[in-house]
């Protein structure tokens, strides 16, 4: 018999007797066993035809008989710690004597290990204020702290951080049907290849494709990008025709249109930007022409934090004859993104930043371009039928996705898209737009910040990062600060962005980027780390200024 999974709508079918929902917390001084030390969760009892369960939402899914792989799952991100670190007691853990649990504390610089006592938080009795504080407890990379600071994870423009769910179904696949995908008829490689495609069709679902045949998967976005750059662009571009971009764009997506251009004599265009700070829409107008045979653009800037009008890009470069390739690796994970409104010829991203494993990316392109494309890769898969002297190839997507897939890593991207559309993009999107201006209002308030990119208005979205420097400071003196001594990760560099901080007039910068799960206090938290670590590198600057005379 099935039961009803208990997540609010739609209802999933899972196996009789999987455990489906965690209502509350442990309490300290329970029984052993299940509901006790592990988080208190709820089995599914068999529902009748007709019947379905109506729950406030679900935490963590998997099968009774494997309750007690919950904490390994949960602790999947600490695995290549020490074992000094990998053997603290953790959150939730589930012992014979139940409780309330600990919080990992651990030092790698000092390579040492401790856990404080503390009561499993009461999310019955503090219900959650926002969706942060929601979402926080699904993440259990963090729940841990830094010499005594709680860890503050604001790097999420470079990876975003795996719920549970998503740990969980790659400990699944290997654990239980690890097979290859379209090669065996026997039950591993059929619920293999069932759930593979699965996912294909989610993250076709997810991004409102016309069909699953469009996503191709790939090792990330970057090798997305260079799958269109070769098997699209060198069969298609000459001598004299131009590729336009934008001073803004990732080097993913303009390293491999350089290796095309020097291969093909194709002119590479780059659009400046405006006094605001976002690439300049007029002028990819004024450079389109009938020589534009590709527009390859951001969605969402990963260092300016600006959108860009894909819709109005993609029309005036079908005016021209042009196609039009879509970044979408900071949109994505971020907000609605409906591919066939935008009307992009190409659009790609990557897993791992939206809760997704590394490993696996998508391309999405229509069909017919697809059909009419030549192989990227040779090898199994991609085949139709292969002679002495020849091949022939078989359809899209499998033309494009030659050798054996990352498997687990698409069932887990699969895992994490259900994940993003249990909470709704939408309402992830209104979240991430409130807590991105108070992250940008509170990095005012800090003295001689220099913010990058367009202010928030209610006409124009900025996603929720800020790329900034501190005059007389430099950024990786403030990241590597604010992770030493207060346990804040921000990136520093130039954010595979080296272009785009020529035309700011910098080498680098400081960026703070969120994701759903982090809050407004996490926020203040920063901002306090930050005027701390600022006074203390300007001390420092003055102490040795002084020393030296």
């Amino acid at each position: 018999m099935a039961t009803h999974l208990a997540w609010s709508t739609p209802p999933r079918v899972v196996e009789e007797g999987a455990i489906v929902e965690r209502q509350g917390s442990a309490s300290a001084g329970g029984g052993g066993g299940l509901g006790d030390g592990s988080g208190c969760y709820t089995q599914a009892a068999p529902l009748h035809h007709g019947e379905r369960k109506h729950t406030a939402r679900l935490w963590l899914i998997q099968p009774t008989e494997t309750a007690r792989m919950a904490t390994a799952a949960a602790v999947a991100s600490l695995r290549y710690f020490p074992s000094s670190v990998r053997n603290c007691s953790y959150p939730g853990a589930i012992s014979g004597g139940g409780g309330g649990g600990a919080v990992v504390t651990f030092s790698p610089r000092r390579g040492r290990c401790a856990t404080a006592a503390v009561a499993a938080p009461s999310r019955e009795a503090e219900p959650a204020s926002s969706l942060g504080d929601l979402t926080r407890v699904d993440f259990p990379i963090l729940d841990q702290e830094f010499d005594g600071n709680k860890l503050v994870y604001f790097d999420n423009g470079a990876t975003s951080q795996k719920p549970s769910h998503v740990m969980k179904a790659l400990d699944d696949y290997y654990r239980f049907y690890n097979s290859n995908v379209h090669r065996g008829i026997h039950a591993l490689s059929a619920k293999a290849t069932d759930a593979y495609e699965s996912a294909r069709r989610k993250v076709a679902n997810f991004v409102n494709a016309a069909d699953s045949r469009e996503i191709i998967f790939t090792r990330n976005a970057t090798e997305a990008i260079n799958l269109v750059a070769y098997s699209w662009g060198l069969s298609n571009l000459k001598e004299g025709d131009e590729i336009i971009l934008t001073v803004a764009e990732h080097h993913s997506a303009i390293v491999p249109w350089q290796f095309v251009s020097q291969k093909t004599g194709a002119v590479l265009k780059y659009v400046g930007l405006t006094k605001e700070e976002v690439p300049d829409i007029e002028q990819l107008k004024g450079l389109l022409s009938s020589k534009t045979k590709i527009v390859v653009v951001h969605h969402v800037s990963n260092v300016l934090g600006s959108m860009l009008p894909i819709e109005e890009v993609v029309s005036c470069a079908n005016k021209v004859g042009a196609k039009v390739l879509v970044d979408a690796c900071q949109s994505v994970p971020h907000m609605p993104v409906d591919v066939q409104k935008l009307g992009a010829d190409f659009l790609v991203a990557s897993s791992h930043k939206m809760c997704g494993p590394t490993g696996v990316g998508f391309l999405h392109g229509k069909f017919e371009i697809l059909s009419s494309m030549e192989p990227f890769l040779g090898g199994g898969e991609m085949i139709a039928d292969v002679l002495e002297d020849k091949s022939t190839y078989a359809e899209p997507p499998s033309r494009f996705e030659a050798g054996t897939p990352a498997i687990g890593e698409a069932i887990g991207l699969g895992v994490a898209i259900d994940y993003l559309s249990h909470f709704g993009m939408q309402r992830i999107h209104e979240y991430e737009k409130e807590l991105g201006s108070y992250l940008y209002e509170s990095l005012l308030s800090v003295p001689n910040v220099r913010i990058y990119g367009p202010a928030p208005s209610q006409s124009d979205h900025r996603a929720p990062l800020c790329s900034f420097n501190v005059e007389n400071v430099h950024p990786t003196d403030i990241a590597e600060i604010l992770d030493l001594q207060h346990g804040i990760a921000i990136r520093s560099g130039h954010h595979c962005a080296q272009i785009l901080h020529r035309t700011l007039g910098i080498n680098a910068s400081a960026r703070a980027s969120l994701h759903f799960y982090n809050t407004k206090e996490e926020v203040d938290v920063f901002i306090h780390g930050l005027k701390a670590t600022i006074d203390f590198l300007t001390s420092q600057h003055l102490f040795s200024s002084v020393s030296k005379h």
